[in-house]
């Protein structure tokens, strides 16, 4: 248990040294507060044997004792005060720093890291755990090792007015945290059952929200929400059984201090009768023995919570251990931008996607690629944009290995246009922004014009300023298509990539987007994924991709030619396109 207390305290980095300037302060709290009661006792002990005529009290020593009282008082005020400045914000610097090194980590690990690891997982771990340990990191610690520093200084104290009386407070002590430490463990074998219950529900949640379109559509609504009371049920009964594992040992733990209580009153008492010790001393003994054991009496909830904060910081550091994929990359600097595939080969787990693929294409070409769904297209993309790495073979940009780049340094140099946009929930500006932060107004209007958005946007309510809602809900999928070239046009990346930019979108606003895009790809290296003719037909080059490998390779009048894959897959095209009712 302390050794988890401790590696919380490293975990804390920089600010540790905080933390041991309030276990000091928590030590010197035990002290101010025994010293209120160790004068009002003494002042007792003087009075009486000024009553007695054993001792001449002072003059006005009742005063000076009054106010020792009330200087205590202040000094322990201060030491709070102090070990609350040190403290008291600790959690919120820690786990916000946290957060952004999670952020930075995940943007960094290759796409498979999200396909091996559970969303739901990574979202417990970077909102309600690291949540727990904002909230509790340091009240916890200090209430195991601040509450025990406190106990230490009041055992001093008793050591210093009755050593037989400060033995018994130290054996209930050491038997206590002896019970203390089971609750610890039973904890790290609770919470596991709970964190993995947790995790199930929040999967669940995550899964029904997602699907809430199908769910409607379907009617199906309680069939759907079954696996959620299942969660939920689950969750409960655990919960519920953990207290009834955990309540035992609590009782255990706080019975050895009433036991020691007993132990000490009987001590004092029976040294009283017997005349070895004054009146005065049996009263602040008396007076003591029921605040010496007062700050780790409660301690084991902190015990509990600790076994918690045990697994939260294990799944912390897995998540934060995960390998970069661009761990060895620096910052590169290209010259030119023509990329090459050297005897490529890539698979999902066992399952070859990519072939022994050679491919040269050429600074400030197009290269469209067609084929028939799962033949390799947009895993070819997430290799140039190295969202995962090679199995065999190379590509280069302008000579350069992708696994020279450092992430950010390569995607600096490539913009993507996806079908399935994503818009942040934010407004059109920030939205357009995250191509180029740094952008003036004026560049942010002037992208939305060449994409041939900025009509709709000033039309809308509040403009630029207009709230897009999540994912971009409030905009039809032509809109948000054009938003999306905005933001590409404006980061003006050497390297375009377009992912069926334009396969879902309705004829009134495809003519808009073809433009958009012109706009775009004009002079810049383009890679393009699409299967309509009008998108294909003037590439430099079109790469027919079938089972992972180059099938048919050259010019839209050449391939159509060969009466090959790719003129079939045209006569196709031209027939699903020419189909009315």
């Amino acid at each position: 248990m302390f050794k988890t207390a401790f590696r919380i305290v490293n975990w804390t980095g920089k600010y540790k040294y905080r933390m041991y300037l309030g276990f000091l302060c928590s030590f010197f709290i035990g002290i101010s507060n025994s010293l209120p009661i160790v004068i009002a006792a003494y002042t007792m002990n003087t009075i009486l044997m000024d009553y007695n005529g054993e001792k001449t009290m002072p003059e006005n020593f009742t005063m000076w004792m009054t106010l020792a009282i009330v200087a205590a008082i202040l000094l322990r005020f201060l030491f709070v005060q102090l070990r609350s400045i040190a403290q008291d914000s600790l959690g919120y610097e820690v786990t916000a720093k946290e957060r952004l090194a999670v952020g930075n980590i995940l943007k960094r690990v290759p796409l498979g890291y999200f396909e091996e690891n559970k969303t739901g997982d990574i979202t417990s771990i970077i909102t309600t755990e690291l949540t727990l340990l904002q909230m509790f990191i340091t009240k916890m610690v200090d209430r195991i090792i601040g509450g025990y520093s406190m106990t230490a200084a009041m055992l001093i104290w008793l050591f210093f007015f009755n050593v037989k009386a400060a033995f018994i407070a130290v054996s209930a002590v050491l038997v206590s945290s002896f019970f203390l430490n089971i609750i610890y463990r039973n904890g790290k074998v609770i919470f596991k059952n709970v964190h993995q219950c947790q995790e199930d529900m929040i999967r669940h949640v995550l899964e029904y929200l997602r699907g809430m379109s199908q769910v409607k559509s379907y009617g199906n609504e309680g069939e759907a929400l079954n696996a959620i009371r299942k969660a939920f049920a689950n969750i409960r009964d655990m919960n519920i059984k953990n207290e009834v594992k955990y309540m035992p040992m609590k009782a255990c733990h706080q019975f050895t201090f009433k036991l020691g209580i007993c132990g000490i009153i009987y001590i004092v008492t029976l040294l009283s009768t017997s005349g070895e010790l004054s009146l005065g001393f049996t009263i602040l003994l008396l007076m003591f023995v029921f605040t010496i054991f007062a700050q780790v009496d409660g301690a084991n909830e902190p015990a509990l919570l600790m076994a918690v904060v045990e697994s939260n910081m294990s799944n912390l550091n897995r998540l934060k251990e995960a390998k970069f994929i661009d761990e060895d990359g620096r910052d590169v600097v290209l010259k030119s931008y023509d990329i090459k595939f050297n005897g490529v080969s890539f698979a999902y787990e066992e399952e070859d996607v990519i072939r022994n693929m050679t491919l040269s294409i050429p600074e400030g070409t197009t290269t469209a690629l067609v084929g028939p769904s799962g033949c390799g297209k947009s895993t070819l993309c997430n290799l140039v944009a190295r969202f995962y790495d090679v199995q065999k073979g190379s590509i280069t940009i302008g000579g350069h290995n992708l696994k020279e780049f450092t992430c950010d340094s390569l995607l600096s140099q490539i913009s993507m246009v996806f079908q399935n946009v994503y818009l942040f929930h934010d407004t059109i500006r920030n939205n357009i922004l995250f191509g180029k932060p740094s952008a003036t107004e004026e560049e942010i209007i002037e992208a939305a014009k060449k994409a041939r958005c900025h009509e709709f946007i000033i039309n809308l309510p509040e403009g630029y300023d207009t709230i897009v809602g999540e994912s971009g809900a409030t905009l039809s999928g032509g809109e948000k298509q054009r938003i999306s070239i905005a933001r590409a046009i404006l980061k003006d990346a050497p390297i375009i990539m377009l992912d069926e930019a334009t396969a879902s979108i309705d004829p009134e606003n495809e003519g808009y987007i073809q433009q958009a895009i012109y706009e775009l790809t004009r002079g810049k290296t383009v890679i393009t994924i699409a299967h309509k003719l009008a998108t294909v037909r003037n590439a430099d080059q079109i790469i027919v991709m079938k089972n992972g490998e180059i099938h048919e390779q050259g010019k839209h009048e050449a391939l159509m030619n060969q009466d090959g894959l790719y003129k079939r897959f045209i006569d196709i095209r031209k027939s699903a396109e020419g189909w009315t009712i």
